[in-house]
């Protein structure tokens, strides 16, 4: 399919797990690519070989969003390369094992908003400022904002943050015809979740949910890749959840 083809994208947190899978898919529809990744460097060199060899075309910078200046150093240097926006997918995501609200030091929840939800603002600012007319914003939130679990306030909080972001820009910037969603993934099997959740059984959650597995990258990047789609156009601050049931 290119039914992205003459669209550029950017991709945040796009080296591993779903983020991978949303950079490997926009380009396979047609998407000239530019992802940002924090530092694994030879992960990053991987997705663009395999979006190469896949007839499609990517370039990787390095952008940890926890950084200052390093948001707005991001979307600038993709702006340049591509030639101008029109997809911006904010899945770049830091967090924490979980531990008591009242265990949780200032410095964990000052690091977990900054790498979420300001470096979410701050992409989006550059987007408001410079998207092309009928663009797309498509934020990656998570379940946890609807089924809060013990341990995640600060990770939970930093998403939230996003959904409301998301809900305004789709209002300021639905004149243009620019939409604005957000993508919430149910447990994803992913680094990211097992690292988060060391030695953790995710099969209580498996029996919670109808479809009868955790998901997997390529199912949220399905939904991320429609939203970036032409058949998305009338879907504007909504939050998709991808969750196989679970909500």
């Amino acid at each position: 399919m290119t039914v992205l083809k003459g669209k550029t994208a950017v991709v945040t947190g796009g080296s591993r797990g779903i983020g991978r899978a949303i950079v490997e898919w926009l380009a396979r529809d047609g998407a000239d690519v530019v992802f940002g990744y924090a530092r694994d460097a030879e992960a990053a060199a991987d997705v663009v070989r395999t979006v190469e060899e896949a007839g499609g075309t990517a370039r990787a910078l390095r952008a940890d969003l926890v950084e200052p200046g390093a948001a707005e150093r991001l979307m600038a240097t993709a702006d340049r390369h591509l030639g101008g926006l029109d997809i911006l997918v904010n899945n770049a995501a830091l967090s924490i094992t979980p531990a008591p609200l009242a265990d949780t030091d200032e410095e964990m929840y000052d690091r977990v908003m900054a790498g979420n939800a300001k470096s979410t603002f701050l992409t989006m600012r550059y987007a408001a400022r410079h998207l092309r007319d009928d663009g797309r914003v498509i934020n990656i939130s998570t379940l946890n904002t609807l089924r809060p679990a013990p341990g995640n306030a600060p990770y939970a909080a930093s998403k939230g943050a996003i959904e409301q972001l998301t809900r305004v820009a789709s209002r300021e910037l639905g004149a243009r015809g620019i939409t604005v969603n957000t993508v919430s993934p149910g447990a994803t099997d992913t680094d990211l979740l097992r690292e988060a959740n060391p030695g953790a059984d995710f099969q209580p959650l498996i029996d919670l949910t109808p479809l009868g597995r955790l998901g997997r990258p390529a199912d949220i990047a399905d939904v991320v890749a429609f939203l970036a789609g032409p058949a998305a156009r009338w879907l504007t601050g909504q939050n998709l959840r991808a969750d196989g049931g679970l909500s």
